[in-house]
């Protein structure tokens, strides 16, 4: 009861507390600067001669090489009750290397510097999931991490729009993209010094000692869902190639992914909101059917206008899976064992988009363009099933409590 009070004390507008809105305001500033990079990166290593399965096994080797670590940072700061430390080290390393893809000459470079990045994005992403968790007000995940999901989405609605624009008065000048891109990420660490809280933990209640059985069975079953739809979700790189391909032109392909970015935005808070009040299982049936016929567009069209049309699709299925599955998690497994939870989740994520990544590159290099999407597409229809065949399951078995 003492805890409500406190948590009621902390709030400030529309419904959450100052930690929530910091991590929110330090998310859409580091996304900023992450989406600058990003947006052109394809076509930046395209142009230092790197092939399509080497822009994809790039991606997928720096997201899984780092994946380990959001697993021991998730569990380190159960451990000790605290996550403010391992948000101010994983973005502060992602400030310090923006900047430095300026400086390549070649792919491997860059994979150097993608993999220290992600090694960043490794330390911070289960302590400040677990700290959003432990700040949520009235058991409203959906709603917080949608908030969350919404400032990320913010951050990749300004960093392709601002990579666009330079775009615009130096073509080609990806150098000065990556440059300025680290003035935001620097940002971001004064608002973690100064805006978030330490969210307090009793001794007593911290989570010492790692057991797979301390976490439910329908926490690992859901694990295996996304591990199936992961396998076929590669890097959204490929979208942007297959868009240049059709005919988008490169200086207008970060305002293409825009688009993305603003439908989630828009989206992502009523979304959660409303997966508070339905279920976050009916959500996610609907986000992945959402993604296989995105995949499938992808696949079957060579249309700009349909390319532009999907793109805005892909934002719903981004606003009804990214958050709503954190949230999923953190409701499924108890509250000390949120920050480990929620770092094996994104460990597999990472993980699985080496493999991803790696089948989608060699597809759309050896195969075709469209194979890799009509992949993505079949994994993700069977993945809606199972979450289907996940929610009859458990609300059969509720029902007879």
């Amino acid at each position: 009861m003492k805890e409500m009070v406190e948590k009621k004390k902390e709030r400030t507008f529309i419904g959450f507390n100052r930690n929530i809105l910091f991590t929110g305001l330090t998310s859409f500033l580091t996304d900023t600067s992450v989406k600058m990079v990003y947006s052109v990166m394809p076509m930046f290593l395209m142009s230092l001669g790197a092939s399509k399965t080497s822009l994809a096994l790039i991606e997928g080797i720096a997201e899984s090489t780092a994946a380990l670590i959001k697993t021991l940072s998730g569990f380190w700061s159960d451990k000790i009750g605290k996550n403010k430390p391992f948000i101010l080290i994983g973005y502060g390393i992602s400030a310090i290397i923006i900047p430095l893809y300026s400086f390549v000459i070649s792919p491997l470079q860059v994979l150097y510097l993608r993999f220290i990045e992600r090694f960043g994005k490794g330390i911070r992403t289960a302590p400040r999931d677990s700290l959003i968790a432990g700040s949520v007000i009235n058991r409203e995940t959906g709603k917080s991490f949608g908030l969350q999901k919404a400032m990320d989405n913010s951050g990749a609605i300004v960093g392709p729009l601002a990579a666009f624009i330079l775009l615009i008065f130096f073509p080609d000048n990806y150098r000065l993209i990556f440059l300025l891109a680290g003035i935001p990420s620097i940002l971001s660490i004064f608002v973690i010094i100064f805006g978030i809280k330490e969210a307090k933990k009793s001794k007593e209640s911290l989570f010492t000692k790692f057991h797979f059985k301390d976490f439910p069975r329908k926490y690992y079953l859901f694990l295996a869902i996304i591990f199936i739809f992961t396998l076929g979700n590669s890097t959204d790189a490929l979208l942007m190639v297959k868009a240049n391909e059709v005919g988008v032109k490169v200086a207008f392909i970060p305002l293409v992914y825009l688009i993305t970015s603003i439908v989630s935005v828009l989206l992502a808070i009523p979304i959660g909101s409303l997966s508070d009040k339905i279920g976050k299982e009916k959500i996610l049936v609907a986000g992945f059917l959402v993604y296989a016929i995105v995949y499938f567009g992808f696949g079957i069209t060579g249309s700009v206008g349909t390319i532009i049309a999907l793109f805005a699709l892909y934002g719903l299925y981004s606003a009804a899976t990214d958050g709503i599955q954190k949230a999923f998690v953190s409701d499924t497994i108890d509250k000390n064992k949120q920050g480990t939870g929620l770092g094996i989740y994104n460990a597999l994520l990472g993980i699985t988009l080496l493999p991803a990544s790696l089948i989608a590159g060699v597809l759309y290099d050896k195969v075709n363009s469209s194979v890799p999407f009509y992949f993505g597409a079949a994994t993700a229809a069977v993945s809606a099933i199972l979450m289907l065949v996940y929610f009859l399951k458990y609300k059969t078995l509720n029902s007879k409590k």
